[in-house]
């Protein structure tokens, strides 16, 4: 029996009426796995190649086959706009199934949700936050809803693998299966993956179960990219513009020639064409965009300029999701990382980047977003350079941000290589909050049941019985927990303000904003006050504050004509793989020509090829850049690269990264070249201890409720999941 005679007849109504005139090969091996076996199941394929039908296809027909006795499906999204957009398909999919599905999260009808309790059954999909809230605060209403669970879908398994919103999705897992006894089989869905067996050791965390990944060829795919550049001048030369007549019509200085280029080439290269424009920054997406609507006024062009961000309210990003759905609109999108994730909004001509991605995984998850439903995928980068006439550091002229992002464009697209995913092996906070999560579902708990029920969690594996015992004693002596008179443990007063705030749900950190609204209508959020008749901008227009409630945290503004800027707080953060870094320094040693660079850029990397070779850096492990200032170049990852500094600094040697990305240490020191090479050499061949190195006091790695946890721990967490001095001695090997 073939594999379409195996479905459900209600699904094989649906791909007669949709007129599929095939599986494709990832539905055909998903339905292999679903039917044949009991093993989990990765599916990891490139963005609309038919990864959610092939997970729902076989699941629905079994469910429909075999009906569960409670709810039999569990989707699981990292965003509550995925949830909605993968509502309307398969609620369309289950029309004729008598299968129903609900969502539930703190936007859905609270009637729908009232009714799955009374009568739990067919699909419910949610997040990790829901999750949570059910499990804490309806215990019982839980033993029902999944008594007999049949499977849970993860949607963005990638997404949920970098951050610490996946370990808690794991322990609420593995809560609800210790609660209920049952242990469905999880399907994973990913469109960038670098290690496939990464993925699968992540999802069956906790299942005791086999990870099967099944590989289908999806053939090469043809892209077309294009980078260009533009420049402003540090010296600020008048620019004159003239007329046709030869009179002046505008002087201008040197410092912002090449915005005003840029932004002209960018409304040029959008006319008429759906597009987003992915920046890495919300002020960047605020600024482009208005430039953007400023030029198309002039122009007499239709606004179709759009901004898409965290901080822009739900209404407003939803009504663009639309907008770009519809086909009666070329809209062009201003986004920041919101619009990487699988958003149905239909077919792009091009997406755009601003600067370099951060990393090989954002490229491969932007590209994604274009090319859909048959084109072949285009995107084009731009660079605004400021160039100092004279610089007097040899390693100045060098833009590695636009080398990074060669390197990584070779990586995804030659080596079809993408970054590992490292592995969060002492999150400490997310410990605190399952803590107090599990006893405010339980009630009191002794410490030895406690300890056993939270540390046979998967996540926390690596996690001593110790180390809980010292988290045990902190959070009592700070009146986080509460020992009873029968020796057990209750939360404290101090955690009750915690877990009864509506923010304990969250495990990722969020500042705090303020609301900004025109009337009544919400505009999105900012993070700072702007007093009374300030302008600033957001959601891709100009606001001037007329009234702010500082109780309240609500700023109201009405909107005023023309360009105006928007600061958040910096919360970036990002390291560098060594694969990555290596592949820079080759697009710095090569003759290869890259079709894909204008004119500009191929002239502007012979620059900087010149100057890389010229200085040394690409075969001294130090380069001299003043009479007591060295730069140390191992060409290896942001992990590795920090443990040397630690390691430099334990020897005395004042050592620094010059910026987040650098794939470089500054090292101030009053020897010779060669002297800092032997104590390089020196450290790599020690036993260094870890935990003697100089760190700084409050060292950590950024998490929510990391005030709760003693600094010993969040120092441990830091020297453990982050420093690597196996992997810096095993890559700093002598350059090829």
């Amino acid at each position: 029996m073939n594999v379409f005679d195996r479905l459900a007849p209600f699904i094989q109504d649906y791909i007669y009426q949709n007129k599929w005139e095939e599986l494709r090969g990832i539905q055909v091996a998903a339905c292999d796995v679903i039917f044949d076996s009991d093993d989990n199941l990765l599916l990891s394929s490139g963005t609309a190649t038919g990864k959610t039908e092939a997970a729902f296809l076989p699941i629905l027909t079994q469910l429909y086959n075999n009906p569960s006795r409670s709810v039999g499906v569990l989707y699981i999204s990292p965003l509550k706009a995925l949830i909605n957009d993968q509502f309307k398909r398969l609620d369309q999919l289950l029309a004729d199934s008598g299968i129903p599905v609900t969502k539930w999260h703190g936007d859905a009808s609270l009637s729908l949700k009232n009714k799955l309790v009374k009568n739990p059954e067919g699909l419910l999909q949610i997040t990790p936050e829901s999750l949570e809230s059910l499990i804490s605060n309806k215990r019982g209403a839980c033993l029902s809803m999944f008594s007999d669970l049949r499977f849970v879908v993860i949607d963005e398994v990638h997404y949920f693998m970098r951050d610490v919103r996946g370990l808690q999705l794991l322990c609420v897992l593995e809560r609800l299966k210790q609660l209920t006894g049952v242990n469905p089989r999880r399907i994973g869905l990913s469109a960038t993956l670098g290690d496939v067996s990464l993925a699968q050791k992540w999802l069956n965390t906790g299942t005791g179960r086999e990870c099967s990944a099944p590989i289908t060829e999806e053939g090469k795919k043809r892209v077309r990219l294009h980078i260009e550049r533009f420049v402003n001048y540090a010296d600020k030369r008048d620019l004159v513009e003239r007329d046709g007549s030869g009179n002046v019509v505008n002087v201008s200085s040197g410092t912002d020639i090449g915005d005003r280029e840029h932004f002209e080439y960018l409304f040029k290269q959008t006319l008429d064409k759906k597009t987003i424009i992915f920046t890495n920054s919300r002020e960047e997406t605020e600024f482009i965009m208005a430039h953007l609507r400023e030029i198309a006024l002039k122009n007499k062009a239709p606004d179709v300029y759009r901004v898409h961000h965290g901080n822009v309210s739900a209404l407003l990003r939803e009504a663009t999701e639309d907008e770009m759905k519809s086909a009666d609109e070329k809209i062009v999108t201003g986004a920041t990382v919101t619009l990487e994730l699988g958003i149905d909004i239909g077919s792009l001509d091009q997406a755009v980047q601003v600067g370099a991605p951060l990393n090989v995984s954002s490229f491969a998850q932007r590209l994604g977003r274009c090319g859909r439903r048959g084109q072949v995928p285009q995107i084009l980068f731009t660079f605004v350079e400021s160039i100092k006439i004279n610089s007097s550091d040899i390693l100045g002229p060098i833009n590695w941000e636009f080398i990074r992002t060669i390197a990584i464009i070779e990586l995804y697209l030659k080596d079809r290589w993408i970054e590992p995913i490292p592995p969060q092996n002492h999150a400490y906070n997310l410990l605190y909050h399952q803590t107090m999560s599990c006893l405010k579902s339980s009630g009191e708990m002794s410490p030895a049941g406690l300890a056993q029920t939270i540390l046979s969690l998967g996540c926390f594996k690596s996690i001593t019985q110790d180390d809980y015992q010292l988290l045990l004693r902190h959070m009592i002596e700070t009146d986080q927990l509460q020992r009873t008179e029968h020796g057990g443990l209750i939360i404290g007063r101090e955690g009750e303000k915690i877990v009864n705030s509506h923010k304990f749900l969250t495990v990722f950190l969020a500042p705090e904003y303020l609301l900004v609204k025109d009337e009544n209508r919400t505009i999105g959020t900012v993070d700072k006050v702007y007093p009374v008749g300030v302008r600033f901008a957001l959601a891709g227009m100009a606001w001037e504050t007329v009234d702010v409630n500082v109780k309240s945290k609500v700023i109201f503004v009405k909107r005023v004509p023309g360009i105006s800027v928007v600061d958040w707080d910096v919360d970036f953060s990002a390291e560098l793989h060594t694969v990555l870094v290596r592949k820079i320094r080759g697009v710095l040693k090569t003759n290869e020509e890259y079709p894909y660079l204008s004119p500009r850029c191929a002239e502007r990397l012979a620059e900087i090829q010149y100057i890389a070779r010229n200085s040394g850096i690409l075969d001294n492990l130090v380069t001299p850049l003043s009479d007591k200032k060295y730069a140390v170049f191992p060409w290896v990852g942001t992990r590795q690269l920090m443990t040397l500094h630690y390691a430099l600094l334990n020897r005395h040697i004042k050592s620094k990264l010059p910026w987040i990305t650098s794939v470089y240490l500054e090292v101030i020191f009053s020897g010779n070249k060669e002297e800092l090479e032997g104590i390089i050499a020196d450290i790599l061949r020690s036993d260094l201890d870890l935990y003697d190195l100089p760190l700084p006091d409050k060292v950590q790695i950024d998490g929510k409720y990391n005030e709760f946890i003693p600094l010993s721990l969040l120092r441990k967490q830091f020297i453990e999941d982050y420093l690597d001095f196996e992997g810096l001695k095993n890559d700093l090997q002598p350059f090829e």
